[in-house]
């Protein structure tokens, strides 16, 4: 499995992060990643709650008493990188309403091409497609996508546990589609690239399922 190392060096943001990155959690759970006590987990959680950062729902699962999950509150996620949000939105505004909805799509299109040079350049010597996928991880966490990558029985699964153009792919979803034509053109005609999870559709991550071909059609 590959993981992002993390620069979330406080408290604090330790708990965001596990927040952000495995979704909502008892208290009892966050302890035990952190290697503290229960009680101990809760005092920072009632912390956080009282900064906004942080907030507490109860979930009945069968007999006994119903779980308390706490969540980032959309405070919390602004803490996470946002690239450039509001003058994306802008640019992507002004293209559409300047000149068209066609002369958007081109310039989505150029991106597209543009982006999926600089990952291509970067996993083009690797040998296989589990360190491609790797490396790819790599270069997503860089950008702020806080990526990792699990190998999974018919292949991998590799999520994006934030979305640093969220903002930017409300305002335009051909963002979106963009995405993943140029993730699937890095990992080549011989690999399978499936969007699992979406965050425009509801989901808290984007996800992607990547198999080799030969596999996904036995």
């Amino acid at each position: 499995m590959g993981k992002y190392s993390s620069n979330y060096k406080s408290t604090a943001e330790r708990f965001l992060l596990l927040l952000k990155t495995n979704g909502p959690q008892p208290a009892s759970s966050l302890a035990k990643e952190l290697g503290i006590t229960t009680e101990g987990a809760r005092l920072h959680l009632l912390k956080l709650q009282e900064e906004g950062y942080v907030e507490a729902s109860s979930e009945s699962k069968g007999v006994g008493r119903p779980t308390q999950l706490w969540r980032l509150t959309t405070t919390a996620n602004r803490r996470f990188p946002d690239t450039h949000a509001e003058l994306t939105v802008q640019l992507i505004k002004a293209i559409t309403d300047v000149i068209g909805e066609d002369a958007l799509d081109k310039v989505m299109f150029a991106r597209e091409k543009m982006s999926s040079f600089k990952y291509e350049v970067a996993i083009e010597p690797l040998q296989t497609l589990e360190d491609k996928i790797n490396k790819f991880a790599e270069i997503r966490t860089s950008e702020g996508y806080l990526a990792e990558w699990k190998r999974l029985e018919d292949g991998y699964i590799l999520i994006e546990n934030h979305c640093p153009i969220c903002d930017a792919a409300r305002a335009c979803q051909s963002i979106c589609d963009s995405e993943l034509a140029a993730i699937r053109r890095i990992f080549g005609e011989e690999v399978r690239v499936d969007r699992v999870d979406h965050v425009l559709e509801g989901d808290r991550r984007c996800a992607y399922h990547i198999q080799p071909i030969e596999q996904a059609v036995s």
